[in-house]
């Protein structure tokens, strides 16, 4: 690689991905998507085990029936719901990174996007229920609405706080209750104005915000999202990240987890209506198939190679360290031990291994030889094999893996061979000035 091109994209790529990292809203993003995370995934063992696949040959229909009927509450409470969790996660902690009251700036962005939301239910039969929320406006529909509802009314909140606009209680009141005075002003000018603007869409346009902003945004940005070319894309950006030793997962789903979630919510809502998952592209698949395979770039293959085939010292040192992390998931050792950051021998198999699988993947799935993901939420840290089948509910989906372990040795085994032979052909020159000078 020209070292001069090499600098000059270093200089280019590490301060915009560095402005991204540290980004204020991405943050809070992304610390919002986490909160919901523990509560996702007890929902998602519920999944499991209601669609364990022995369950029909070991219960009653009737059984079988009575015992998914029990355990859907887990997962209409938790990811039937993301939003609800997303939307007092963002206006928490964006409140929290102004310093100003987090869960008051929590509770107010959540009555904000009830304030939006209408309390309505139309069913096939075009029979209007009044005084309920359809869940899909909680979970997977509401989602964007409920990021841009929490990000300006946290603005919002924050603004009229740091102006000072609100009521001083004596020095003899206790904590808890001028806490709750300091935001009551705060509260009525944040919760009047998305107020207003409800009565404005409702009232003048005769819609809701939920149906402005899901065909206007949502809709196409997961129409887009869920193709194989911008998710090719988002991986090689990744990849080139995480070469400069930047945290690509962390800077990259900053921006796309919106997108990616709202797709596992859609699968995982028909999967459970239907059996059927609409979308290939999700959440699950990105981390499945991507990091649940030895981590970013896939490189648990690399640590096999690294600690069965290669003959170099410091080649085996690195496979001996990183294994036991790998098979979590966890590769830094690898990223920093080959090392693989700022490593242009490892530049071609590092960019086109992880896009290559992900490709396979996508292809095997859309022919229909393996199940996509069905937005049951897995642990990043599952070894592979388990969490293909875990996520897709199928054993192909761990068979996948394993075919897919194969092609990032396969491209990756030439390069891994070169740099082993550098490393013997040092050793030895070392050794020998070693002998040289103790003979001396």
């Amino acid at each position: 690689m020209n070292q001069s091109w090499f600098d000059t994209f270093s200089r280019f790529l590490v301060p915009i991905a560095g402005k991204l990292n540290n980004n204020r809203y991405l943050k809070v993003l992304r610390d919002a998507f986490m909160l919901a995370f523990p509560l996702t995934i007890f929902g998602s063992i519920a999944v499991v085990l209601a669609n364990l696949p022995f369950l029909d040959k070991a219960m009653s229909e009737g059984a079988l029936n009575t015992f998914r009927s029990a355990l859907s509450v887990a997962p209409q409470a938790t990811m039937g719901i993301m939003s609800v969790f997303v939307v007092f996660g963002i206006g928490y902690y964006l409140s929290k990174s102004y310093d100003v009251e987090a869960v008051f700036g929590g509770a107010i962005a959540l009555v904000s996007f009830l304030i939006l939301t209408p309390f309505v239910l139309q069913t096939e039969g075009k029979e209007v229920v009044q005084n309920v929320i359809p869940l899909d406006r909680l979970g997977a529909k509401g989602m964007f609405l409920g990021m841009i509802v929490a990000f300006v009314s946290g603005e919002i909140y924050r603004w009229v706080v740091q102006k000072d606009i609100t009521i001083k209680m004596p020095a003899g009141v206790p904590p808890a209750v001028s806490r709750s005075f300091s935001a009551l002003i705060p509260a009525l000018i944040t919760l009047s104005v998305f107020l207003v603007i409800n009565i404005i869409v409702t009232q003048g346009f005769k819609t809701n915000m939920h149906d402005v902003i899901y065909n206007a945004i949502q809709a196409p940005l997961v129409g887009l999202g869920s193709g194989i070319v911008p998710t090719l894309i988002a991986i090689f950006v990744t990849q080139i990240l995480w070469f400069f030793g930047l945290h690509g997962q962390i800077i990259i789903n900053s921006v796309m987890d919106p997108i990616w979630n709202t797709l596992s919510l859609e699968n995982l809502n028909s999967y459970m209506e239907t059996g059927k998952v609409p979308h290939i592209i999700s959440k699950q698949f990105m981390e499945i198939y991507t990091v649940g395979m030895g981590g970013t770039g896939m490189t648990l293959a690399v640590v096999i190679a690294m600690l069965f085939f290669m003959k170099s010292k410091q080649l085996k040192q690195v496979g001996k360290l990183a294994i036991g992390p790998g098979i979590f998931n966890v590769n830094e050792p690898v990223i920093f031990g080959l090392p693989i950051v700022m490593n242009p021998l490892i530049l071609f198999p590092w960019f086109i291994a992880p896009m290559v699988v992900t490709f396979v993947t996508y292809l095997a799935m859309s022919i229909g030889l393996v199940p996509p993901p069905t937005g049951v939420a897995v642990p990043w840290t599952v070894p592979i094999f388990i969490n293909g089948i875990m996520a897709t509910n199928s054993l192909a989906g761990g068979l996948l893996q394993l075919v897919n372990f194969a092609i990032v040795l396969i491209i990756w085994f030439p390069f891994l061979k070169f740099i082993d032979r550098m490393n013997l052909q040092k050793e030895q020159d070392e050794g020998s000035g070693e002998s040289t000078r103790n003979v001396s």
